[in-house]
């Protein structure tokens, strides 16, 4: 059960500021220690189909909850939820791969794609892969299965770039920037860890085709040096 996982998100956003973290330090270890139990299942599971993933500890595949605060209008030092990534790069974002984002009040969800559209190495490889690989882009999105369950989303351009035929048949998707899709679940569906697990690697499974055709279009890319 991850009850404790959204219990503890639930009182750090009603009480996001560091005296209360801190005093509650305990309760942030054992919601810590379920979130990464709740991964190392999923990790079992999503490794039979690709046992690089299994390279990572459950640890190395999730993110800071405290915030950047620098250029942000909102100053609450934490992001009360929990994420992950699993991919064979780890929770870098290129290659795509799994990603679990839990945040009480039904706004947690799995999800797959591209999310950071701020490398625009990135996007222009995956526009470019889309428009002379668009037959086999708009299978996968019409796939009735796939279609009934996801909608991708990404950030977008008002018009289709300079250089790509606005008469493409996936001319929207060539507007966007990022690339992704977020299969939002209920609290409840938490409530049991085994049928969570289930549940996710079968949703995980479903996006796989999503996932493997822009990982062919990031074929080579290199994350930035910073």
């Amino acid at each position: 059960m991850a009850d404790n996982i959204l219990t503890y998100l639930s009182n750090l956003e009603q009480n996001n500021n560091r005296e209360w973290f801190h005093a509650h330090k305990a309760e942030y270890q054992d919601a810590v220690a379920q979130f990464e139990g709740l991964i190392e299942g999923l990790m079992l599971e999503l490794g039979k189909d690709d046992s690089r993933i299994l390279q990572f500890k459950p640890g190395e595949l999730t993110f800071k909850i405290m915030r950047d605060t620098r250029f942000s209008h909102d100053k609450s030092p934490y992001n009360p939820a929990f994420r992950c990534h699993i991919s064979p790069g780890g929770k870098l974002p290129v290659p795509v791969g799994d990603f679990l984002f839990i945040s009480p009040g039904g706004r947690s969800f799995l999800g797959g794609g591209l999310f950071a559209d701020m490398f625009k190495d990135a996007t222009k490889m995956v526009r470019d892969y889309i428009s002379t690989h668009t037959e086999e882009f708009t299978d996968i999105l019409e796939e009735p299965q796939f279609k009934e369950s996801f909608k991708v989303e990404g950030s977008s351009l008002k018009n289709v770039p300079k250089g790509y035929d606005p008469g493409n048949p996936m001319a929207d998707y060539l507007k966007f920037k990022s690339w992704y899709i977020e299969d939002h679940f209920e609290d409840a569906l938490l409530d049991d860890t085994d049928a969570f697990i289930e549940y996710a690697v079968k949703r995980f499974r479903m996006l796989r085709p999503f996932n493997q055709y822009l990982n062919e279009a990031l074929r080579g890319f290199q994350m930035p040096v910073r």
